[in-house]
């Protein structure tokens, strides 16, 4: 499929549309050219060939008829034939009377050869008055014998005998064959020559059009320093002016938004490492508060829990926001080691004494090498997310497909509407009124697919079809790994 895509690139390409073009103007005007030529000079061969042969038989008609006698026998008829022919033109008489045919040469052409039509013109009277001459000349070009021929007939003066004359015009038909050949060959010249011009003339153009083509494709890779030389005033060299303006000014673009992206960065990167010192210090007065939050007044002590619960959610927010600035940054980093997956997956759910509200199905001896405190992190956004949105009972299942590592976390709740699953990884995401209002940062999801893009896998979500959402996490495994325990589909 796609080589016949790229064959059907090349055959629309601009530059074999320009050489088309070329090709079919140059055609056209060397073909009208190589015509009309031929034409004219084919006209002025046969016309010139005709009017001398013509001419000559008309004189030597006249010549003979003088001396030609009404009652000649069919010797003279014969001889006076001969008399006639003898001519630089080269063309054979036949003289016929009532009595007999007579040739120029024995074995020659006969009243036959000659064309009805034109027996009959010339044996019909001049019906105009004011003109002497009871006959004229007659001619016509026929074919005989596979030969092009000149026939001419006219009637002697005084009811003489009528004579025709036969004048071969093989070597006009040849020398017009020649030129038609010298106008073949100059045509196809002419073609070669167009495409030749059409190939250089398309290189012209198409060159600083390749450039500019070789430029963008570099933007596009985000070298935003490509610039093209600029040389000329025409068209091309105004593109080319255009094109150089546009990459400054979309640079200078990319670095003020760079920078400012980059301070933003900075910013809450500091304001989380800020953060962190007073937190640390108001987090371990509310672990105190909440160890005697029984003692306290009855009105007090929903406060209390709730600044406890707040200070965790705040907590929480500022660890999610460092890692957030960690990967913006590029500083996240693997460390990875050889887990069983299975082992891995039950100390996540044991640590957050998840075991009791999640249905396991992960086969032991699936080794993978991973980084285990990321997968951690996935799973207990996950399984945490399918916990508190979703409905009972969530179900995990561990297996191995191919040489992927895939653990699906399905809930059993109203599922994900259409128009929020392309923004469930969306930082600060909330689904709406559709599943239970979120008491976390909307980071949650995001940080697990950013931690399982830098092990080189992804995350899906989708919804099952009996109901309840399913996200499925796909993270690559190293040929070597042994396959004791996994399941193949």
């Amino acid at each position: 499929m796609n080589g016949w895509k790229s064959r059907l690139l090349r055959l629309t390409s601009l530059r074999l549309r320009l050489v088309a073009v070329f090709a079919a103007v140059a055609l056209t005007a060397a073909v009208s050219a190589s015509g009309i030529a031929y034409w004219l000079n084919r006209d002025a061969v046969l016309t010139r060939a005709q009017n001398a042969a013509l001419n000559d038989f008309r004189d030597a008609m006249s010549r003979t008829a003088g001396s030609l006698s009404l009652s000649a026998s069919c010797t003279a008829l014969g001889e006076a034939a001969a008399d006639i022919a003898n001519s630089t033109q080269n063309y054979q008489v036949l003289l016929t009377d009532s009595q007999c045919d007579r040739t120029s040469q024995p074995g020659g052409f006969s009243i036959a050869d000659v064309p009805a039509t034109l027996r009959k013109a010339v044996e019909k009277k001049n019906p105009k008055p004011n003109d002497p001459s009871e006959y004229h000349l007659y001619w016509q070009r026929v074919n005989l014998h596979g030969q092009p021929y000149l026939v001419g007939g006219a009637k002697m003066i005084g009811g003489g005998p009528t004579g025709y004359m036969f004048k071969s015009l093989e070597a006009e038909r040849k020398d017009l064959n020649s030129l038609a050949w010298s106008l073949g060959i100059a045509t196809a010249l002419a073609l070669i020559g167009a495409a030749l011009l059409a190939q250089a003339a398309a290189s012209t153009v198409l060159r600083p059009v390749q450039r500019l083509g070789d430029a963008a494709r570099r933007l596009g890779e985000g070298k935003l320093d490509t610039r093209l030389r600029v040389s000329g005033t025409d068209e091309l060299a105004d593109l080319s002016r255009t094109f150089n303006h546009t990459a400054e000014r979309l640079e200078q673009r990319v670095e003020e938004l760079s920078a400012r992206e980059s301070a933003s960065r900075r910013f809450v990167a500091d304001m989380s490492h800020e953060l962190r010192t007073p937190l640390t210090a108001i987090t371990a007065v509310a672990e105190v508060l909440e160890d005697e939050a029984e003692s306290f007044d009855p009105l007090i002590a929903p406060a209390v829990r709730l600044v406890v619960s707040e200070t965790r959610r705040l907590n929480e927010l500022v660890e999610n926001l460092m890692e957030v600035t960690r990967f913006d940054a590029g500083t996240a980093k693997l460390v990875s080691d050889e887990v069983d997956v299975a082992d891995q997956v039950t100390a996540c759910m044991d640590a957050r004494a998840w075991l009791d509200s999640v249905e396991l199905d992960a086969p032991r001896g699936i080794f993978v090498r991973l980084d285990p405190r990321r997968l951690d992190v996935i799973l207990a956004n996950l399984i945490g997310n399918a916990l508190k949105h979703g409905g009972s009972p969530v179900r995990v299942k561990v297996r191995q497909v191919g040489e992927e590592l895939v653990i699906e976390v399905a809930d059993n709740g109203p599922g994900i509407p259409e128009d929020v699953l392309p923004h469930v990884f969306e930082r600060f995401y909330k689904a709406d009124a559709s599943r239970a209002r979120s008491e976390g940062s909307g980071l949650g999801l995001s940080i697990a697919l950013e931690n399982a893009h830098i092990h080189g896998g992804g995350i899906t979500a989708a919804n099952l079809p009996g109901g309840g959402a399913v996200f499925t996490l796909r993270l690559p495994m190293p040929k070597e790994a042994p396959l004791e325990g996994s399941e193949n589909e």
